[in-house]
């Protein structure tokens, strides 16, 4: 291929895929408004129409949010890439390092830190206007920019090693580099899943063991019943940032431990927790996460593969504005390239995403039916929805594009029917 038809490659599919994002925007925000008026009937006896009303607005908003967010990273991606902008900081920085390992492994630290620099105006008006608007932001400036440091460290702690071995495998373990990069790759995914949850976690939010006698009783019992064995149930401090509640379980082996937001304790009550845990609880019984991580190794190690062939093909960087190295490694290059442009070619592929999720979701829904009183998770899923504000209206377009779990209506329809 030529540089100038790959350019033109993917000018179509970035243009094509700028359209179809708008388009599915502009349809949920005007599906959303045609029905804010009224509560869909099977909600009616049990949200309120300030409630519904609030959700559609919240929910307009940030979907005009992620327009915005959209437009910008387009034009970032197109600034760093056709118009030349990786280009001029790899020059920039080849006279303090010189060509090789070293400047491939500045280059890709120095566009992150310009990359998250560039996200920093629109993640502050997320966090203190559009989520204080709502009256879901909890955080103060000074805990946000904790975070933010917090987060950079732990980052660069963590990636740039990981980075090194990786670029170092790319220069000189041959042809079959990608294989090694992969295996190494997926090490470090299954040492994330083992320690974040006792390393890392806490260095964010605050763990105290689950006090309440009674629930936690509940809740060994459904484990009992289920043969699920945890390290502990666990309380986090989630009303320090937002007014959002949700659940989750987390490790690998022995070090499982199931979580539970603050705000969602306070919300639901106990026979609703339990059922809230025995979704959760289906997905690992009916091995969701092993075949979402297998889905994730076996999607890596194509996507490694692809870039294996990629990164020897000059027309690759020159039809993306960069004129690679002749004499010296272009790895780092290359491996920031394919990441920036592979989303403009998948996106067309993300509901495939979304139909393995859905049914995962009406499994674990049925799993938790058989379990518990499929009542008590409508229940809850009712409060849920209104106390994080989502909307119970979607455009179904919109949804079967982006949305992992199924639309309210037909997961209590589901439910309904797994209960019955």
């Amino acid at each position: 291929m030529s540089s100038f038809g790959f350019s033109v490659l993917f000018v179509v599919f970035f243009v094509l895929t700028m359209v179809l994002r708008t388009w599915l925007a502009a349809r949920h925000i005007r599906h959303i408004a045609r029905h804010r008026a009224e509560v869909p009937a099977e909600f009616a006896p049990k949200v309120p129409l300030a409630a519904h009303q609030k959700a559609a607005d919240y929910t307009v908003a940030k979907t005009r949010l992620g327009l915005v967010g959209m437009l910008w990273g387009g034009a970032v991606l197109v600034g760093f890439t056709l118009l030349g902008g990786l280009q001029l900081l790899s020059l920039a920085i080849l006279p303090l390092t010189g060509p090789g390992l070293w400047h491939q492994l500045a280059l890709v630290a120095a566009f992150g830190a310009i990359s998250g620099l560039l996200d920093l105006p629109l993640d502050w008006y997320r966090q203190f206007v559009l989520e204080q608007r709502f009256g879901f932001n909890k955080m103060t400036p000074g805990l946000w920019l904790s975070d933010l440091a917090k987060g950079t460290l732990v980052g660069a702690v963590v990636g740039l090693p990981l980075l090194w071995v990786v670029l170092a495998l790319m220069e000189k373990s041959g042809e079959l580099w990608w294989f090694y990069t992969w295996l190494v790759w997926s090490g470090f995914q299954l040492l994330m899943i083992a320690v974040y949850p006792s390393v890392i976690a806490p260095m964010f939010n605050k763990f105290t063991p689950l006090e309440d006698a009674s629930l936690k009783q509940r809740i060994e019992g459904l484990m009992a019943r289920v043969g699920f064995a945890s390290r502990g149930l666990f309380v986090m401090d989630g009303s320090k940032r937002s007014a959002h509640g949700n659940a989750y379980f987390s490790g690998l082996g022995r070090a499982k431990r199931i979580v539970f937001f603050d705000t969602l304790l306070s919300r639901l009550a106990p026979q609703e927790i339990e059922a809230v845990l025995a979704h959760e609880l289906g997905h690992f019984k009916l091995r969701h996460i092993v075949k979402r991580v297998s889905v994730m190794f076996a999607m890596s190690l194509a996507f490694l593969a692809l870039l294996g062939y990629l990164k020897g093909q000059a027309w690759f960087y020159t039809g993306l504005g960069v004129l690679p190295f002749m004499n010296a490694s272009n790895d780092g290059m290359a491996l920031l390239l394919f990441v920036l442009v592979l989303p403009v070619f998948t996106f067309p592929l993300a509901p495939l995403s979304s139909i393995t999720s859905r049914k995962h979701e009406f499994e674990a829904d049925a799993f938790a039916a058989q379990h518990t009183d499929y009542r008590d998770l409508v229940s809850a899923l009712v409060k849920m929805y209104e106390d994080n504000a989502s909307t119970l209206t979607p455009d179904p377009l919109h949804s079967a594009f982006y949305d992992s779990h199924p639309p309210a209506s037909v997961r209590v329809k589901h439910l309904t029917m797994a209960g019955a």
